[in-house]
């Protein structure tokens, strides 16, 4: 399958990128700093883009077969449309060039998992700390379900650089009200990467979290 992995520089993005080279697919990375894509493989393209550029992000999703967003920022102390703006043009393209299938990273904590993510996020983090990061992320999330395109909303627990295990709750009703949830960035790459074969959350947010 040909893969166009959008965030290929940040934590997720990377461990998409590489296990979907594990998988055997060809991958482009879009990247607004290719130099920071440091793999290199035979079935690895690295575009320069920024997703807020449409016609980049046209150029990137030519040809490809899906698009799995691991889109990010660290913009996260004013208001911003970087994951709004950014993923409205990738569907965008997508749709007029007939790309169908969508796979994109969001967050425990978004949408109708408010509250899921544990008393400490829910109370102190995403309201006095990352408030203009999680209302762009609830923008994303609405662009995303007005689509008419095959997507798969994924809402990981608190990320960790720990290993792929392979083994994690994933579902409507993944998280806590209490205690926090975490789960690795490798996990969250193995079960978006799931997602372009699996229609069991076609339109549909599925939290993961270990």
């Amino acid at each position: 399958m040909r893969l166009l992995i959008v965030g290929a520089t940040g934590g997720t993005g990377r461990r998409l990128v590489t296990q979907a080279l594990e998988r055997g697919h060809r991958v482009t990375a879009l990247a607004r700093k290719p130099a920071r894509v440091r793999l290199q493989h035979e079935r690895l393209r690295v575009v320069r883009g920024d997703v807020l550029d449409y016609a980049s992000v046209e150029g990137a999703v030519r040809g490809q077969d899906a698009v799995l967003s691991a889109l990010g920022h660290k913009r996260w102390i004013y208001p911003n449309r970087i994951l709004s703006d950014g993923t409205r043009n990738l569907l965008r393209a997508m749709e007029a060039l007939g790309v169908r299938r969508f796979v994109c990273e969001s967050s425990l904590g978004v949408g109708d998992s408010r509250g899921r993510l544990g008393l400490y996020f829910t109370l102190f983090v995403i309201p006095f700390i990352l408030p203009f990061y999680y209302w762009d992320k609830s923008r994303q999330e609405s662009v995303i379900r007005a689509s008419p395109l095959d997507w798969t909303i994924v809402r990981p627990g608190v990320l960790t650089n720990g290993p792929r295990r392979g083994a994690y709750r994933h579902g409507p009703r993944v998280g806590n009200w209490v205690w926090t949830v975490r789960i690795s960035r490798a996990d969250v790459a193995d079960f978006m990467l799931n997602q372009l074969t699996d229609d069991t959350y076609l339109r549909s947010a599925p939290g993961v979290s270990r």
